[in-house]
């Protein structure tokens, strides 16, 4: 019997030579490469996780540095609008207070044209009263009338 066992012992342990361990490594084997293709995949995608990280960080920073460039011209053209708003208001507040000095300047020459004119009436009235009073007779009036024409006369030749 232990012949007999020693000889199917043999039969099969041929026969799983032959092809039972073949197919078990190359299982072994296909499993085994599978392990490391895995491995390795997963390895790659901790690499490409990592660097997804790297550019989500350094695309974060570039936004925080666009970010404070965009503040930054925002606040300079609030600054720009603010002093263009304050050099029209200035231009405006001088030119409304040019237009104020020539309306006082325009206002003032009226009021001494017309003060000028009351005065030259009173002037006049005064000088007819006057002449009145001193020209009340003939006499007085031909000698008034004869030295008005001598200074007349005078002025006129000095002007010659």
């Amino acid at each position: 019997m232990l012949f007999w066992m020693t000889v199917v012992f043999l039969i099969v342990l041929f026969i799983l030579w032959k092809y039972g361990f073949p197919a078990i490594i190359k299982m072994v084997n296909g499993r085994k490469a599978y392990i490391d293709e895995s491995l390795r995949k997963a390895h790659e995608a901790n690499e490409r996780l990592a660097n997804i990280q790297k550019e989500g960080e350094s695309i974060l920073q570039e936004a925080r540095e666009r970010q404070a460039q965009i503040l930054k011209e925002a606040q300079q053209t609030r600054d720009a609008i603010v002093e263009k708003a304050q050099e029209k208001a200035r231009g405006e507040g001088a030119r409304l207070l040019n237009e104020a000095k020539a309306e006082i300047e325009s206002e003032k020459q009226n009021a001494i044209r017309d003060i000028r004119a009351q005065v030259a009436e009173l002037s006049v009235l005064i000088a007819e009263k006057i002449l009145k009073q001193n020209l009340d007779s003939d006499r007085k009036q031909m000698d008034m009338i004869e030295r008005l024409l001598d200074e007349v006369s005078a002025e006129k030749g000095n002007k010659q």
